[in-house]
């Protein structure tokens, strides 16, 4: 499979804009959806659109039947040891704030210690500072260096007895360096620490194996990997999952209801209060069949490494352009690169780019601590998928140097 085959199958990828073809680098954003993702989700609107686990009439049961289908589907792609233990979310942003709240309940209390990255996304910050604000306990933060890097040699003197979870990212969402999550949760369970992974960027780029990384939590969302929007994962060892109380309570999550009291479902249900984004969830089977197509395709990932070489050397040779997230061995780095350029403002070039064809990302990227930590107010990112190919990659440096040259 070529760059150009594999992108034909996504509609959004051959449309214009302003009269020019799309080049789409925002896919650390949201990935454009393929063919089989809309035909499922058309199907099922039409045909199965009946709520799940619960009726017994045809259409119920094809909607809950497509529904387990696609848990089944994220269990072998991740390789859980469960069913039970795939959790479906709106997204990794709820799947975090499920285990803040939830494990925050039962295994934390006042005084005790959760670690997060300087590189962390907001969603995987603030969940966990409103759980310390809540239960008075203290948030430490692993420093990254210049290179962007985690100094995870500092990780072992931050753990203390009071350590009881540690929320890392697989892949930062601004620096696109892919962390060695096998080596940081060996670490910190030597320290007695639960590890919670965010792979919202990680999950499309990276093999995912939670029993081989023995992680307690993984979480990732389906739109950064070709599912529907507003659906969602969280990965958790059964025994922990067990051990948690419900999230939410109302339909779904029970198993007896009584004025004298509660009981709960069983896994994974207990996790799953209310009518579910059913329809959503189910195109993660297509998408995830695709996804590890990808993945394993050596042509495809060839072709994919030579664009972001292509891009690195480009970008790091770049007049005034300061690239964030450098390494010596780009085998673990991603195709997404954040940069800021002397005299030029990032949203001016966003705009201009935009104008030009090109779609990418400005801000501060919703990762606020980050941009206090190497000095500037937002920064531009490009990320690309196998989908984006070499011509597309030299269009972004040609309008990147003419857009640059209208700024200066």
């Amino acid at each position: 499979m070529t760059a150009e085959s594999f992108r034909k199958i996504f509609p959004a990828l051959g449309r214009k804009v302003y009269g020019k073809d799309l080049v789409y680098f925002d896919n650390a954003a949201t990935v454009q959806r393929p063919q089989s993702v809309l035909d499922m989700w058309n199907s099922l609107t039409v045909n199965a659109n009946a709520n799940i686990h619960r009726a017994v009439h045809k259409m119920a049961e094809d909607a809950t039947e497509a529904y387990e289908q696609a848990r089944t589907a994220v269990m072998n792609f991740i390789n859980a040891g469960a069913r039970e233990e795939v959790i479906f979310t709106s997204g990794v942003t709820a799947s975090i704030n499920l285990v803040a709240y939830s494990f925050g309940e039962k295994f934390i209390g006042e005084g005790d210690e959760i670690i997060v990255t300087e590189a962390e996304h907001h969603s995987d910050i603030v969940p966990w500072q409103m759980l310390c604000e809540r239960k008075g306990a203290v948030l430490k933060v692993i420093p990254v260096d210049d290179t962007g890097r985690i100094e995870i040699e500092k990780i072992a003197g931050l753990c203390t007895p009071r350590t009881k979870l540690a929320a890392v990212t697989h892949v930062s969402n601004v620096l696109g360096l892919v962390n060695p999550i096998d080596e940081i949760v060996r670490i910190f369970h030597s320290k007695g620490v639960k590890v919670l992974i965010d792979g919202a960027q990680g999950v499309v780029h990276e093999k995912v194996d939670v029993r081989k990384t023995d992680c307690d939590f993984y979480a990732f969302s389906g739109h950064k990997i070709f599912a529907a929007t507003g659906t969602g994962v969280l990965y958790g060892k059964k025994e922990l999952l067990d051990s948690m109380p419900p999230f939410m309570g109302g339909g779904e999550m029970v198993g007896t209801v009584r004025f004298t009291g509660t009981t709960y479902a069983p896994l994974p249900l207990k996790f799953e209060a209310g009518t579910g984004n059913f329809t959503g969830a189910a195109t993660l089977k297509p998408a995830l069949e695709l996804a590890a197509e990808m993945i394993s395709d050596r042509d495809l990932n060839a072709e994919y490494a030579a664009v972001r070489d292509y891009l690195y050397d480009e970008l790091t040779h770049f007049d005034g352009l300061h690239l964030y997230g450098t390494t010596n061995d780009m085998s673990d780095r991603i195709p997404l690169f954040s940069f800021s350029i002397d005299g030029v403002h990032h949203e001016d070039l966003a705009l201009i780019l935009d104008k030009m064809g090109v779609a990418v990302r400005s801000g501060q990227m919703c990762a606020e601590p980050l941009m206090d930590r190497f000095g500037v107010s937002g920064m531009l990112r490009a990320s690309l998928l196998p989908y984006n190919t070499m011509q597309e990659a030299e269009s972004f440096i040609a309008a990147l140097q003419k857009a640059v040259a209208m700024l200066r």
